[in-house]
This record gives C-alpha cells, structure tokens and sequence, in this order.
C-alpha cells in the first residue's frame, strides 16, 4: 500500500517538522511493515511552469515527425515572450495549455535543462511529459496537457504536486484495513496520539424505497449492498488535477472521472466500489452464485467461463460482472473521449464473503485491487458512507444531480464480542499493563471496553482480524512497543539428551560420512511409474502408497516407500553436471499404508489431547519407519600416482550395510539375493535374526541394466537400502569395548575347494563354528576359479584364520587343531575339500 504523507496529513494533524522516515519509524514500532519512503521530487528544480502553445511549426527531412513550437509562460522567463521549444510529441495543439520547463532547471534523475541547438532550430526548455517529471503513468503516452482554465505562468511544481513522500507499506493478509489511507491514519494518530480526522463519518440518508431495484439471492456471500444513483453528469468532465496525482501516487492510472473518483475512495476508505452506466443496465441489479458453465466477458475483455461457486452480479440479461472481483464490459463506463459519455451512473459498494472473493480470484487468475482488500477484510460498515462520498465527487467534480433514492440490502448480524481478563496481555508479555492502559489501547483501536477484571470487548467492524483474546493482547503489545518488551531467555529444562534412536542414527551418519559418503536428503514424494523403472513386480507390497489430496507437483503425488528414488534422482542429476564419481547417502522415514484405512477425528485445541486421542490418532496414519540408503557410481578410489585406482562395485556397497549394522550393534548376515531393480547375480540379500526367526532387511549390489537405462543412471551403479528401525530392534546400543590379548596371534590359512554355487558366507558360518572360541577373526582373500586344476564347476576360498587364547600363548598344535575342526565342519555343511 503506497501512501501520500500528503494526502495522510489530512487526516491526522502531524506536525510540519515530521517527515517520512519519522511517520515510518512511527508505523514500524506500531507493528506496521513500511518498506521504503519515496522522495518525490527531491531531486527537481524549477523554473518548472504552466505555458500555452501559440504556433506549431513542422519541421520536414527528419526520420521522426518533429514540431517547432512557441509557448506562452508569462513573466515566467523574465521576458514575457513567446519560449521557442523543438518537440517530437503530437498529442496537443495550439492553444493547449502544456507544462514547460526552462533552461536552469533539473529533472528528476539529475537531468538539467539549458537551450540547446537541434534540428536546426534553438530549443528553450522543454514541454514535458509525465514520465519526464516522474508523475508515473497518466494513459496520455505523450505530454500533459492541462485543462483549459489553467493560468499560464503558474508554478507547475506545486500545481501538480511534484514534491511529496509516499510511503510504502507491506501490508499483512490480516490487516485490510491499512489497505486504505484511512486505516494508515488511524495507525498514524494511535502512534502519535493525535485524533483522527474520519473520512468515513459522513451524513449519509437511509435507505428508502425509491432506490435503485435490487435482489441479493445469496446473503452468505454478499451480506450488504448498497446502491446509489447519480444522473446528469457531463460527458466531458474530466478529473481534476489533484485527484489524478493522487491515484498516482498510490500506484494507479487516471481513467475516466467515474472511474477515478471510484478508486480514490477506494482507496481512500478501503471500500472497494463498481460503477455501472445506467443505461446499460437492464432491470434489477441482483447477487446470485453462477450457473455452471455461464460467460461473462470482463473489463479486460476476456471472456471468462464462470463456475458454480462464482458469485456475480446480474440484471436481466446474466451476469454483469464478477462480484469484488472485476466488472463485466457489457455496462462499462464510456471514456470521456468517446463521442456519446457516460451521463447516468448507478454506483455499488458491497460487502463480499472473503473466501468466496479469494476462490473466484484464484480460480480465474485474475487479482484486482478490489478482490485484494475483500479477501484480506473490508469495513461492511463502511459501504454507505463510501457510496455517499462516490455520490458527492461526482455531484462536485461532473455537475451531476443525486437521486434522492437509496438502496440498502443488508444481512442481519451481530457485532462481534469478546470476553478477555483485564490481565491478560500482562500474562501474554510478561509486562505489568495495567487494565487502565488495556483498556485505553482498545478504545483506541476502536473497540467498545465494558467491565473490570474481565472485560466485554466489541470489535470494530474493520478489524476483523480480532477474533479471540490473544488478538486483543497483541493488539495492547504492539501498541506499547515490541521493543519495550523485557529480553528474558527460556529456562530449559535439564536436558535428558538424545534418544536411543536418535543417537543412532547421527552414528549411522557419521559412520557414512566417514567412509566417503555424502548425505543427500531428498523430497518424499514419488511418482507411481518409477516403480516399473525399478523393476518391482506387480503385486510388490513397495507398490502400495499413500496419496497426497493436495501434492505439491502433480507428477509425484505419492509418499514414497522407498529411498532409493529420491536418492538415485540425486546421483542422476549429479552426473549429469560433470561429478561423476559419486557416493551418497539419505537417512529417512518411508510412508507404508495400513491394511486398513481410518479417517482422523480432529483433536481438541483448548487442551492437551488424551493419549487414547493421540493412540487414535496414530492409529491412522501410515507406519513410518526409517530407512537408510547408499548408492554409488564411478571411482571408489581415484587413480593417481599411487596406483591405478578401483571403480565402485556391489562390494562397497554390501560393506556400507556391514558399517550400519555394525554402528546398530546388529550382527548382519549376508547371502544372495534376488529383488527389484538389483541385478540378479550381483544383489545380496541382507538378513538379522530376531526371536530366532530370520527378517531380511535390505538389499545391497549392483543394479540391473535395465533399471540404470531407465533412470539415466551411470553404468554399473550401486546402491543398498536397509530398514534401520529394524536393525535397531534386534541391535544391541550397549558399547562394547576390545578385549586386548598380551599373547601373541597364531595365524593359519585354508583354501577350499567348494561348488560355484557355494556362497562364501556359508563357508565362512561353518569355519567359525568349527573353530571355536580360539579363533579371533577370519579374512577370506582369494578367490580362484580354473576348470583345469579345480575341476568343472568348482571353485577355491582361501581364508586367513587368527587364533588367540586370553590366559597363554597358543602352540602350534593348538592351532592347527582348531583349523582342523573348522575345515572339517565346512565339509560337512558346504562339501568343502582341502585343496591339494
């Protein structure tokens, strides 16, 4: 909201020493958000006056139509002759009267003027334009030209007041009463403790039956309308000087004086107003929702198809315009500059249900000035004195007559009330007010106070925003200054520190970093088609989702049930921008509809719910478990002079998963596997045993082909997926520190001849079992394969064994007796030989 200091001071008696930046300091510490103040003017310096054009001269053999005129100023050049000016503008004519600036002045933006040689002609000055002098947009695309009874040799500056601060307010969606000047200045004289100067409080007649016909259909969305007649107005008027730079100021073209007298009170009062020509108006004016599918063509001439929930305003023939958003172009009003004017107006200030003016505006993508201030709230007490102040510019400003009838449809309603302890902003600010300077802030927003330790509040009819107790305290706070408020830091409680699983899985995250991994967090939203780009069968349990009634992006309107998607766009989008050696990982929860769906019942807000409403609360909603992802691609270890480097493979990946569990205190089994988008010879399986029962976990390895043509996804990328809650459950958190030995390590090594479909694990489980409590650790380190010295279908493990005792240094035959036992339960489990 742009507003005038100017036109402010007219509502509130400021003194003259105050200026923009000291009204804004004001307004901010009121709690209003006052963006900038813009100096109009500063930078102008006359001589800047009021001329009128004598003779036109134009000038040939230039590539642009050029005029050499000379201009009556008056004494204002000292000489009282005629001032010789080159101008390339052609919309005024001799005998107009124009705005001339001399040789010696300077234009906003640091532009001066001196006479100067062009066209082979000697320029005195200028005939200006608004655009020249900073006025902003007058629809003229050309130079101004004044009205006739303009004295020539007037100062021009202060005729069209050039010189003036605006204020800009960035107004809240819960103030539309500083959506007006009116409701500035009344923020303006609460700051200063001055009074206020009400335009609304005018002598306005009561309604009567020889007003203009009108029907309201629908009382919930239009609960008042008002309806004035102004007849006899000249065509020919135009608005006069000080009204045009006023809407300028504010940000708005000068159109048409009806038009323009609407607006300014608009934007005067904060009443949004419409003005039909009478004549094109057939029958009563009424207020209705559309019937699906109707049309209206609107004042910018779209012909826009209208919806059920649209209300509009009708006569005979439809509708006639959307109803506080924008009026139709069948009863326009005539420009002044058409041949047959605009005579008999029929004027309209109603007040519009919020929602239904913030629908209509979204549904047709079409935001007005009127639709801004019904949304955010407008004064429905303030429609009639808006339609006598519309009555009484124009009366004044066009000469024309107003009918003595007055139309009022209103909607019965009661003011609304509310009752607040008279202590209650002290509680709410930690500040001792007073109920003296509660009750006095109130009064002077307008509110009626009754009562003493609890007060009987009504809210004024503009400030709708008030709705409940802690809206009246921040009401008392703002006014007595946020800035008053004392600084007194929270007092936590002594902290229990983080959860088990919180603890978790910042380990889990350190734990990846540390290994090289980068944590790539991700939107949980999927599409349902990138399941068939992973490859999941049809009846995949992954495949079932919750869906979003209002999703962000269209395209992805599903929770997700996996990281991977997420995960995998992230590498994909990674490589594609040059980064091609890639590991990265996400933590996060995965949404997993219930077998059966619930509906939520809306927990109490004026207490803390019971935990039978929380259960059932929870009851509905999704499992959200948290998973763990990793995905890999490129180099694992860059090349360089210290060997050739090692591209990722499904090893790193399985290790990953190893480090997660390890950092859960979940003893992981690894094997072989086949599921969705991993590549079937090269996907593990991964599995813990909890209460003796076996739960697979995860998947780690390679990834199908298929699924990395799919995604656009490097060749041989990697990726692992664990259900971290899971691993969380049969882990135990409990920190397990080394037990040192200060006895020497006995080491012996066993390769074995097993069938290729042996997998390692299995050899691996039955060597430690064999080997007893002596064995510490084992490392398989060789893998060979040879049909020749193996035999077909065989292949060799090689495994190193570290045995240690705690009490003694192990012999050799210890040692060798406890290898013995291991390959020999190898034997038995997987058919393992020694290899000879």
């Amino acid at each position: 909201m742009r507003v005038p200091l100017s036109w402010l001071r007219e509502y509130v008696d400021l003194p003259a020493t105050q200026t923009g930046r000291d009204v804004q300091a004001k307004l901010i510490s009121a709690g209003l958000e006052v963006e900038t103040v813009e100096q109009l003017g500063h930078d102008l310096k006359g001589p800047l006056v009021v001329g009128q054009v004598l003779t036109i001269e134009e000038l040939e053999g230039f590539k642009k139509p050029i005029r050499f005129c000379t201009v009556d100023v008056g004494q204002a050049n000292g000489t009282g002759e005629p001032q010789e000016i080159v101008c390339g503008a052609r919309n005024f004519a001799v005998g107009d009267k124009v705005v001339v600036v001399l040789p010696g002045a300077t234009l906003p933006g640091g532009f001066s003027i001196s006479a100067r040689k062009t066209y082979g002609k000697t320029s005195h000055g200028m005939i200006c334009s608004s655009g020249e002098l900073g006025m902003g947009d007058d629809g003229s695309h050309g130079i101004i030209v004044l009205p006739p009874e303009t004295e020539v040799g007037k100062d021009a500056i202060e005729l069209l007041e050039l010189v003036d601060e605006v204020l800009d307010i960035a107004v809240t969606a819960n103030r539309g009463d500083c959506l007006s000047i009116r409701g500035v200045a009344r923020e303006t004289a609460i700051a200063y403790g001055l009074p206020l100067s009400d335009p609304a409080l005018l002598d306005v007649p009561g309604p009567n039956a020889f007003g203009y016909p009108v029907k309201v259909l629908d009382p919930v969305g239009c609960d008042r309308f008002t309806a004035r007649t102004v007849t006899g107005l000249s065509p020919e008027a135009r608005s006069p000087i000080w009204l045009q730079r006023r809407l300028q100021k504010v940000g708005m073209r000068p159109i048409s004086l009806a038009v323009d007298v609407t607006n300014y009170v608009m934007m005067e009062l904060g009443q949004p107003l419409h003005a039909y020509d009478r004549s094109l108006v057939q029958g009563t004016i009424g207020v209705r929702r559309a019937e699906e599918g109707e049309k209206i063509v609107t004042l910018d001439g779209v012909t826009r198809t209208l919806h059920a929930e649209d209300l509009v305003i009708t006569d005979e023939r439809g509708p006639i315009g959307l109803a506080g958003v924008m009026g139709g172009a069948n009863t326009e009003i005539a420009d002044h500059t058409e041949a047959e004017g605009t005579t008999d107006i029929v004027i309209e200030a109603a007040h519009f249900n919020a929602v239904s003016i913030a629908r209509t505006a979204r549904r047709h993508k079409l935001s007005s000035e009127a639709s801004k201030r019904f949304e955010r709230g407008v004064d429905p007490q303030a429609a009639s004195a808006a339609a006598q102040r519309t009555v009484d510019l124009l009366v004044l400003l066009a000469g024309g007559t107003a009918e003595a009838g007055v139309t009022e449809v209103i909607a019965p309603s009661a003011p609304h009330t509310i009752t607040v302890p008279a202590n209650h902003p002290d509680k709410v600010a930690g500040v001792e007010y007073g109920r003296e300077t509660v009750v006095r802030r109130l009064q002077e927003i307008g509110c009626d106070v009754y009562g003493q330790d609890e007060l009987i509040v009504t809210v004024p009819s503009w400030r709708p925003d008030l709705a409940e107790v802690n809206d009246l305290a921040e009401e008392v706070v703002r006014l007595e200054g946020y800035e008053n408020l004392p600084s007194t830091l929270p007092k936590p409680p002594s902290g229990r520190g983080l959860t088990h699983r919180q603890r978790l899985h910042r380990r889990v995250g350190r734990a990846l970093a540390g290994a090289g991994y980068v944590e790539a967090p991700n939107y949980p939203f999927v599409s349902e088609q990138v399941f068939d780009q992973l490859g999941l069968a049809a009846d995949d349990p992954a495949r079932r989702v919750v869906k979003l009634v209002n999703p962000l992006n269209d395209e992805e309107p599903a929770l997700r049930t996996s990281l991977l998607p997420g995960l995998l766009g992230a590498l994909r989008r990674n490589d594609g921008r040059g980064s091609h050696d890639l590991a990265l990982f996400e933590t996060g929860l995965v949404f997993l509809p219930r077998a059966e769906q619930g509906v939520a019942v809306s927990p109490p807000v004026d207490r803390r719910p019971t935990d039978e409403e929380l259960a059932s609360l929870d009851a509905v909603l999704p499992e959200q478990p948290r998973h763990v992802a990793v995905v890999l691609a490129g180099a694992r270890e860059q090349a360089g002079w210290w060997g050739k480097g090692r591209p990722a493979d499904w090893a790193d990946v399985v290790q990953a998963a190893r480090a997660v569990a390890r950092e859960a205190g979940a003893e992981l089994v690894v094997r072989g596997g086949q599921y969705g988008p991993w590549h079937p010879g090269r996907c593990a399986e991964l599995v813990v045993v909890a209460d003796g029962a076996e739960r697979v976990v995860g998947h780690a390895g390679e990834l199908h082909p298929r699924v990395v043509k799919a995604l656009g996804l490097p060749a041989r990328t990697c990726a692992a997926e664990l259900d971290l809650d899971a691993l969380e459950r049969v882990g135990d958190g409990t920190p397990q520190a080394p037990s040192i030995s200060t006895f020497p390590v006995a080491t012996q090594d066993v390769a074995l001849v097993v069938d290729k479909f042996v997998p390692h694990a299995e050899v691996e489980a039955a060597l430690r079992d064999g080997a007893g409590e002596l064995l510490e650790a084992i490392r398989l380190f060789d893998v060979y394969e040879n049909a020749e010295q193996l035999g077909e279908g065989k292949k060799s493990l090689a495994y190193a064994l570290r045995f240690r005792a705690a009490d003694r240094t192990l012999t050799v035959d210890e040692a060798s007796a406890a290898r013995d036992a291991a390959v020999a339960l190898a034997g038995e489990r997987s058919g393992a030989v020694l290899r000879g």
